[in-house]
């Protein structure tokens, strides 16, 4: 009986740990390789809330891409990057809409699909779980 309540308790324990180090791991802002691009977390917040349209240096248009609405990735980085929750960024983003001065972001599937767009495009700024990054993307915001 001991045995077992010991078991229990070690996965218990290891569960708790998974989920912590989940909910605290970091995002991290993406762009081609060849954008010379280096952002403050004041530009990268303007971004992704549409007051940014173009590349500060380059001038080179933006094209940001969110992740859908239920992505865990997206709620970890409205709530670090941007100080928002998902129902303030929805409620931004209606605003704008009703007002005729935005549209929401493009949203993708994954981790997997930015890293695709971000690679075949230099004007193409996503985030990305910091776990998924890879060679074919920089770095240039971590939250």
């Amino acid at each position: 009986m001991k045995s077992l309540t010991a078991l229990i308790l070690i996965t218990l324990s290891a569960t708790t740990l998974s989920f912590s180090q989940l909910a605290n791991a970091e995002v991290v802002v993406v762009v081609n390789p060849d954008n010379p691009v280096a952002l403050t977390a004041k530009d990268i917040k303007r971004i992704f809330l549409g007051k940014m349209k173009s590349f500060p240096g380059s001038g080179n248009t933006i094209q940001a891409v969110n992740h859908s609405s239920k992505s865990a990735v997206r709620k970890r980085f409205d709530k670090k990057a941007l100080g928002k929750s998902p129902k303030q960024i929805k409620a931004y983003w209606s605003r704008l809409m009703f007002s005729g001065k935005g549209n929401p972001l493009k949203e993708v599937e994954n981790d997997a699909k930015i890293i695709e767009l971000v690679a075949e495009n230099p004007s193409v700024i996503g985030y990305i779980d910091s776990s998924s990054k890879t060679g074919n993307v920089k770095v240039v915001g971590t939250f």
